[in-house]
């Protein structure tokens, strides 16, 4: 029988915390949080693993989805700076992982996906574990969800080529966006600032991720 205690306490000291993530209430949450819950059962056993985990393969219609790597997540997160009264928007949860580690560490999370298939696995696993600060919502990831926000952070679960105006508008005065942008070995995990109606963005770290559906940049013309 696999110990996932002993697997999540392997992935936190040998992947996490070694990779500069130094705030304790992360390690603590990704030691406690059961990440092969929220895997298919075929891979639960993949859950630790230094990589992304598909979620899903793609198909007709459909792009094939991840839960992206441990030390990138925990990463994009320590990034954040979360503080305990933090609204926080959770940009593509999937089976809903990474809405649970907010849920541990901000106010309130309003987790989004576009698609149908997640919403009820997500609300199901969140239930499971209590995450009661946590609210499924159904929409286009691009659109983000500014019914409920401004938001003191927003956390997008996979590479994209852009951040639209979109979401960095529904960022509050001082509120932080983080993101890996771009692909392969030059995408970039990057924190955008919002100060005023100014938007300010940083690299902080290499990271190569799974892209997250439908965040291209406009084709440019050539003449």
């Amino acid at each position: 029988m696999i110990d996932y205690a002993r697997q999540r306490q392997v992935m936190v000291e040998g992947q996490i915390h070694v990779n500069d993530v130094t705030d304790p209430r992360i390690l603590t949450a990704m030691r406690e949080l059961p990440r092969e819950k929220f895997v298919p059962a075929a891979r639960a056993e993949l859950a630790y693993v230094d990589e992304d985990i598909p979620l899903r393969a793609s198909t007709a219609g459909k792009p094939a989805r991840y839960l992206i790597e441990p030390m990138v997540l925990a990463k994009l997160v320590h990034a954040l700076s979360l503080t305990a009264s933090d609204h926080v928007l959770d940009i593509g949860c999937a089976s809903g992982y990474s809405a649970a580690l907010l849920g541990r560490l901000g106010g309130s999370v309003v987790a989004l996906e576009e698609d149908a298939e997640f919403l009820p696995i997500a609300t199901r696993l969140l239930a499971s574990i209590g995450a009661t600060n946590v609210k499924i919502v159904g929409g286009p990831l691009t659109a983000g969800w500014p019914k409920e926000g401004p938001y003191d952070a927003i956390l997008l679960q996979g590479s994209v080529e852009i951040v639209p105006p979109a979401l960095t508008e529904s960022l509050k005065d001082g509120g932080r966006l983080a993101a890996v942008v771009g692909s392969g070995r030059s995408a970039k995990a990057t924190l955008y600032l919002r100060s005023g109606k100014i938007v300010s963005a940083r690299p902080v770290f290499d990271a190569a991720i799974a892209p997250l559906p439908g965040f291209k940049a406009p084709h440019e013309f050539v003449f």
